[in-house]
């Protein structure tokens, strides 16, 4: 089967959640971890700041991602560092400045790294690779860089088109809970725009 890497946008940094990280005199354990040389990995880190939609792209990107020799199945999207693996370590100062940066007025900081990285993983990529983001597609934030470098090979779920954060969240935890793999259409040329599907049922 072809290769299939997914690109993971990343968690807001300016909530209730991430205040609790940033104070150097939390007491749980992921804080603590933050606090220590080694720090805390990633995904344990966006998780715990974004709940069910981070928590959602990452079980469904372990699930159905395909990885190839050179190139590992997930990456995480940040504002400072590029692309990184889900089990990189960061600290409190790490976390830190990726908040100085603000993805909706995003300059060179964030691009950047971000080019860098996607054109990197490109290059290791064979013909038949597909790239499939698991982030928001109804603005260019993430879109307009990564598509500069994977063109139409950059895809995305069907079903995000209208759903907000939760929604999305929700149906990827189901769907890798279910192991029931989405459709996936390419952006390039994609309505990424469109009226709000009904309500996602509650989880039984």
């Amino acid at each position: 089967m072809p290769t299939r890497i997914f690109l993971l946008s990343p968690a807001r940094l300016d909530g209730a959640r991430a205040r609790l990280l940033f104070n150097p005199d939390a007491a749980f354990p992921l804080a603590r971890a933050l606090g220590a040389r080694e720090g805390a990995a990633l995904s344990d880190v966006f998780s715990f700041l974004s709940g069910l939609y981070f928590r959602g792209k990452h079980a469904y990107a372990q699930k159905f991602g395909r990885p190839s020799a050179r190139v590992a199945a997930v990456h995480i999207i940040t504002t400072t560092r590029g692309l990184l693996p889900p089990e990189t370590r960061v600290t409190r100062c790490e976390l830190e400045a990726f908040a100085e940066v603000d993805l909706s007025a995003a300059d060179h900081r964030f691009h950047a790294p971000l080019l860098r990285d996607a054109s990197r993983i490109r290059a290791a990529l064979d013909d038949a690779a597909e790239v499939v983001l698991l982030g928001c597609i109804a603005t260019g934030k993430y879109v307009d860089p990564l598509l500069t470098v994977f063109g139409p090979r950059l895809h995305f779920p069907e079903t995000f088109v209208g759903r907000g954060d939760m929604s999305r969240g929700g149906i990827l935890l189901r769907r890798a809970r279910a192991e029931e793999e989405l459709t996936y259409i390419p952006v390039s040329g994609a309505v990424r725009h469109g009226r709000r599907p009904p309500k996602l049922a509650r989880a039984r």
